[in-house]
């Protein structure tokens, strides 16, 4: 007997798991007799029903915490102390408001039963709208238990803000069809969802919510306006087109030159090498496809307000829109947002897709002003670098800019690059100048920028 319980004693120990120990525990027990054994079976269950009386109770406070309002918690209080000093004291007013505190929570209970009973469903017509619009869906509210569920509420967050349904009586099986009809929102990316069924007493002391998982996100996109074809005006259609840089082999012949070492000998021009008597080459101008740049700047010492703001990213979408709608190669820049600690130190600039209308202006929806940025001289200056060969760019600012940061962004484009200064203005009336080598349009509204180029373009 000792040698079998001695080898249960060593298996159990490799083990090494709880079952093990116990295992071990109890076969060492079984060697000091009966009492040892009953103790440590006391110790192991005692152990287990605190462990189990722990998560109840977390699971119970945290219950507790999401159901009762802070209306019922002042209640509660009055409950416990009312009855309690009532009580022990003799006192009949203390207990008489202890106790119909104690009903008016034990009669707030039902009010949530039921609050599981629900499927609810959120559509919207479109997933992306433009900014001023309406926003228009339907919710669909299902009762799939097997009772009659009590007439409740369903909250649905917009952004920052709520919108609420009040659901009647639904019978097993039934459902209610309601419209979701969400006045204009300002531009961005807005989170609607999740839907929330909520239960709850009449005078708040108690509450009940289930969240649902259908979140949906919507993209307003800016207003925009249409503007003049790329091919024609102040937006130059490049391709094919000859550029004032000489090169030896292209399309678009030039003239006719001395041949030099290094030239290639399939560009030697016999006829003239045969009257000269010296080898001569042909000598072309290059043509290539044009390059635009959107350079849109984000930092809120650069506008007066949001207002401003807005407009030009209106200007800066519509010029995008327009240049990925004719197949431009287009690169749409802004400013990144740059730590306050590495400022200085870091640059940083944010490409937006410009690879279709759609992800073009779903980038436009999540552009903010942001405090800490680079200059739009040095956005313009990235842009640069990271965008070769440019035809044209088109810088879009606030009316804070001066034309003198605006000249010295244009700078950081190079001489065969056409830059057009884009002034957002609310207060100025449109106009169109020339400033040192580079066109300034000023805009105060969207449906200026039309104009102004148009009347580039018929210049």
């Amino acid at each position: 007997m000792s040698l079998t319980e001695s080898r249960l004693t060593r298996t159990s120990a490799v083990t090494g798991s709880a079952g093990g120990t116990e295992l071990t525990a109890t076969a060492a027990a079984r060697r000091e007799g009966p009492a040892a054994r009953a103790a440590l079976r006391a110790v192991v269950q005692w152990t287990r029903a605190s462990a189990a009386v722990d998560i109840a109770l977390h699971a119970a406070a945290r219950a507790a915490l999401s159901t009762v309002r802070p209306a019922g918690a002042l209640i509660a209080l009055v409950a416990t102390a009312g009855l309690g000093l009532g009580i022990s004291f003799g006192w009949v007013e203390w207990m008489t408001a202890g106790a119909a505190a104690l009903l008016l929570l034990v009669a707030a209970v039902p009010f949530l039963f039921g609050a599981r009973a629900y499927d609810v469903d959120l559509t919207l017509q479109h997933e992306r709208v433009t900014a001023g619009d309406d926003v228009v869906g339907e919710i669909v509210v299902r009762n799939h238990g097997p009772r009659a569920a009590l007439p409740g509420r369903i909250d649905i967050p917009v952004g920052a803000g709520l919108v609420e349904f009040g659901v009647p009586l639904l019978r097993p099986g039934h459902r209610v069809v309601e419209p979701l009809e969400i006045p204009a929102l300002r531009r961005g990316v807005v989170r609607i969802g999740p839907a929330t069924t909520v239960r709850g007493d009449p005078v708040g002391l108690l509450r009940r919510e289930r969240s649902f998982e259908d979140v949906h996100e919507l993209y307003v996109h800016p207003r925009t306006v249409e503007i003049p074809t790329t091919s024609a005006g102040l937006i130059r259609d490049l391709e094919g087109s000859p550029t004032r840089r000489l090169v030896d082999a292209d399309m678009s012949f030039h003239a006719i030159r001395e041949y030099a070492p290094g030239d290639s000998r399939r560009q030697i021009h016999w006829r003239s090498t045969a009257k000269t008597g010296r080898l001569m080459v042909r000598q072309y101008e290059e043509s290539r496809r044009s390059r635009m740049a959107v350079v849109l700047a984000a930092a809120e010492s650069e506008y007066l307000d949001g207002e401003e703001y807005e407009l030009a990213v209106s200007c800066a979408a519509s010029l995008g829109l327009r240049a990925v709608r004719d197949a431009r190669e287009v690169a749409v820049v802004t400013g990144s947002r740059i730590p306050r600690v590495v400022r200085g130190r870091v640059r940083a600039i944010r490409h937006l897709p410009s690879a279709s209308p759609r992800a073009l202006l779903d980038g436009f929806s999540g552009v903010d002003l942001i405090e800490s940025t680079m200059s739009v001289a040095d956005v313009c200056r990235l842009a640069a670098e990271s965008a070769r060969n440019l035809s044209i760019a088109f810088v879009v600012v606030g009316s804070t800019v001066g034309l003198t940061r605006l000249q010295q962004a244009a700078l950081a484009f190079g001489s065969d690059t056409v830059v057009v200064g884009v002034v957002c203005d609310e207060r100025a009336h449109p106009r169109m100048r020339a400033v040192s080598g580079m066109n300034v349009l000023t805009v105060g509204t969207l449906d200026d920028l039309s104009g102004l180029l148009l009347r580039g373009a018929a210049s």
